[in-house]
């Protein structure tokens, strides 16, 4: 089972590129489903083909899925929606919307992702591509299950039992209002455990891999970055960034000139900030991309270099843990020796000067009000400390070599 999650900001053609990517794992030979959990499916527009809430067959061995987000909710949060729902009539609170309070943000996106959990345990598809909603932080919230998880252990037995011996009493003194019965509760269980399961699944860097497409602009480039950082964090196996709507050289001239020579400024920016990640390119088409013919042409023009189903890189490029009150970033920096090194901080920005190479990231928020106290070198990997207070940075050489 092969699971490739694309994800990016708004408008860089995410969709089809991973709608191009769909297309080629079928011609190779690969029972593949493609799914949307963007609430702005456009799954439907990039095959031209009909795609519902039901899974379609596009071609052989192609199928498609466009999530929806109400349904999944339902499935998942219905018992905990109906009892919210007469927990606002008991409160003659009738005019505020029970499915917007309950709507807690990144709640409909999560239950949209439980798709790729079913899916997966079904054994239908060799395998699964997602068209994910546009941002890498929508995965970030399946880091929920770890603090759920000591909740359901924790506190959720004892608070069952409480419940079954309060409730009769709270009825009888609100004068009819309940308190959640067993339904309610095992809802909630049996939604943790599940994200729990797809937590493993996407976390897996053996069968998921997540691929972030990006267009040379600056904006965009910022919220890869950001959302490159988040994924590291959260334990997801970025492998790949795709590079769309890339002006070809020959079309460099005249009034494009002054965009490709834009766009080459930060396609360099790209590698500087993401190496040593795979770069694929997809060049700027001369028609619109829709339809099996066009999505072809895309998928042969990323992949043809790659094989689109393998994983295209294995392991995290930065992690960031806490180790006796100081929080250490933790980046790979391969094929550099430690006096190359130079290191800058500007605001969220943290710059790795390696001789003529330059590696860019974003600060997450935990490490934005913390100065760099030291640094080292170890194995081809930087290892950066944080302090609390402000400390004068100061760079250790590597003692043991």
């Amino acid at each position: 089972m092969r699971i490739i999650i694309y994800t990016g900001k708004g408008g860089v053609g995410k969709t089809s590129v991973a709608a191009a990517t769909a297309v080629r794992l079928a011609d190779e030979g690969y029972k593949t489903l493609i799914l949307s959990t963007d609430a702005a499916h456009s799954l439907s527009d990039s095959f031209d083909v009909q795609i519902g809430y039901k899974t379609t067959r596009i071609r052989e061995r192609l199928w498609g899925l466009e999530v929806d987000s109400l349904r999944e909710t339902e499935k998942y949060w219905g018992a905990v929606q109906k009892w919210f729902s007469n927990l606002m009539s008991w409160a003659q609170l009738d005019d505020l919307s029970t499915a917007e309070i309950l709507a807690f943000p990144g709640m409909e996106e999560l239950f949209s992702l439980m798709e790729i959990q079913q899916q997966a345990k079904s054994g239908q598809y060799d395998a699964i591509i997602v068209d994910c909603a546009p941002t890498g932080e929508t995965l970030r919230l399946l880091s929920f299950p770890d603090l759920l998880n000591w909740w359901l252990e924790k506190i959720f037995p004892h608070e069952r039992r409480l419940l079954k011996v309060v409730r009769p009493v709270a009825k009888i003194v609100t004068g009819g209002f309940e308190l959640p019965d067993d339904q309610v509760m095992s809802s909630i269980g049996a939604f943790v455990e599940e994200l729990k399961e797809l937590k493993k699944i996407i976390s897996d860097p053996k069968m998921t891999s997540v691929r972030i497409v990006i267009n040379p602009e600056k904006m965009v480039i910022a919220e890869a970055r950001r959302s490159f950082t988040y994924l590291n964090i959260s334990g997801f196996n970025t492998d790949a960034i795709i590079i769309n709507r890339v002006i070809p050289d020959e079309a460099g001239s005249g009034y494009w000139s002054t965009w490709r020579e834009i766009q080459m400024k930060y396609e360099k920016e790209i590698h500087e900030s993401f190496r040593p990640l795979p770069i694929l390119k997809i060049p700027m088409m001369e028609s619109e991309v829709c339809g099996l013919s066009m999505l072809k042409r895309i998928g042969e023009m990323a992949f043809k270099n790659y094989n689109a189903a393998s994983v295209l890189h294995l392991g995290r490029i930065q992690e960031v843990r806490k180790e006796e009150g100081h929080y250490i970033l933790e980046l790979t920096v391969p094929f550099v020796h430690k006096e190359q090194l130079e290191l800058s901080q500007k605001g969220v920005e943290l710059t790795i000067q390696a001789g003529p190479y330059k590696h860019k990231l974003i600060l997450p928020r935990s490490l934005l009000s913390r100065p760099i106290s030291k640094a080292r070198f170890i194995n081809q990997k930087l290892i950066i400390t944080f302090e609390d207070t402000g400390t004068s940075f100061q760079r250790e050489d590597e003692r043991d070599g």
